[in-house]
């Protein structure tokens, strides 16, 4: 059995040498409350970084079997973690200094609770997937800074965000909880002849275009109008109260700059759960929605748009239609087609990312190309 000692001896030896002797140290380790797998060591330090994982007996590691024993629960507290050592590993690589070596990071979380393969626990076990970037100057081994990083660094991330004692029970309990309510809350859409819910109070606004964080600073908390308002009893939050938006056709309307697009944005990312405090952690919508854009330029392959487009030039059929460079309305009705293939019962269209000539020919044109003479077929008048 090789341990975490012999680990340490072996990086110290390996100080100086070539980056590619490295190699030598994938295997299997046993440090004092975890294993430790090198599966993959890469071959240059700017090569994508080397892939290890380390196994936490569930003696050790000491999550209550609650907090995983359903599907909802387990993938909520897989992502918890994620984060938890996403986090510690972040500031152990900010005391190490800049650059990739001594980098140690795993699957980068958003404000969404995903499903992830970083992460996995049952009840004999706990284990996490993540990359190290091992030390190095130039293509030379820095063998003394990887003894430590993976030797001495690593223990305490696994210390710090692994071990449920040194979590915070509390905040494991609202991250588990958050996303069964969510899912629960999905289900109960059909039922009630809805397609999407945004709860009283949600904070819809993001903080910027390129920042998923919810926006703090003067920012309006959602309010249903009692016409649409329904009410859930969830199974851990209790009463909650919002807007449902029932099947069917509904048009979301109103000036620019006032929330339309935003609305939109959040319902179509309401078939995720997304974690607490995020402002739309209970916002949910039809799991098989699809928002639906034109892409100009896009490939589409033996799709059938006829509903849309035809009486092409030449006569080219468009029941069985390819093309490597789309155009707007022709790439959005590929899109709504391909979607009602795989199975959507709810799209999603924004006018702001939608071809005009697809959405709407209004009188003039109408006036001007006879129906006959225009070869796509407007949504609105299907």
């Amino acid at each position: 059995m090789t341990t975490a000692q012999a680990l340490y001896q072996d990086l110290l030896r390996l100080d100086q040498r070539s980056y590619k002797a490295y190699k030598a140290i994938e295997g299997r380790y046993r440090f004092r409350d975890f294993w430790l797998m090198v599966d993959h060591v890469q071959g240059d330090p700017f090569a994508a970084p080397s892939r290890l994982r380390i196994q936490i007996p569930q003696a050790t590691a000491g999550f209550p079997q609650a907090l995983y024993q359903t599907r909802s629960r387990e993938i909520a507290l897989r992502d918890y973690l994620n984060r938890q050592f996403g986090q510690v590993a972040a500031q152990m690589a900010a005391k190490r200094g800049s650059g990739n070596s001594g980098l140690i990071a795993i699957a980068r979380p958003t404000q969404q609770v995903l499903e992830r393969t970083a992460v996995w626990i049952d009840d004999q076990q706990l284990e996490v997937r993540f990359t190290v970037g091992l030390p190095a100057r130039g293509r030379t081994i820095l063998g003394r800074q990887a003894a430590e990083l993976l030797c001495e660094d690593l223990p305490a991330i696994v210390n710090q965000a692994l071990l449920y004692k040194a979590l915070d029970p509390k905040a494991i309990q609202q991250h588990v909880e958050t996303v069964e309510d969510a899912d629960w809350l999905r289900q109960q859409l059909a039922g009630q002849g809805l397609v999407a819910f945004i709860p009283d109070g949600a904070i819809l606004p993001r903080s910027s275009g390129v920042d998923e964080s919810p926006l703090r600073e003067s920012v309006v908390p959602f309010m249903s109008p009692a016409s649409l308002r329904v009410e859930f009893e969830r199974p851990n939050q209790g009463k909650i109260s919002g807007m449902g938006i029932p099947a069917g056709v509904t048009l979301i309307v109103g000036g620019g700059y006032h929330g339309k697009s935003t609305l939109l944005e959040a319902i179509s990312l309401g078939v995720y759960n997304h974690i607490p405090d995020d402002g739309r952690e209970q916002i949910v919508t039809e799991a098989t929605a699809v928002k639906i854009r034109a892409e100009d330029g896009r490939s589409i392959v033996g799709v059938d748009i006829s509903p849309f487009i035809n009486h092409l030039p030449q006569g080219r059929s468009t029941i069985h239609f390819s093309s490597q460079n789309a155009s707007g309305s022709t790439s959005q009705a590929a899109n709504i087609m391909e979607a009602l293939e795989i199975g959507a019962k709810v799209l999603l269209i924004d006018e702001d990312t939608s071809a005009t000539n697809f959405m709407i020919r209004d009188r003039r044109m109408q006036a001007l190309i006879a129906k006959d003479k225009e070869p796509i077929t407007p949504i609105l008048e299907l």
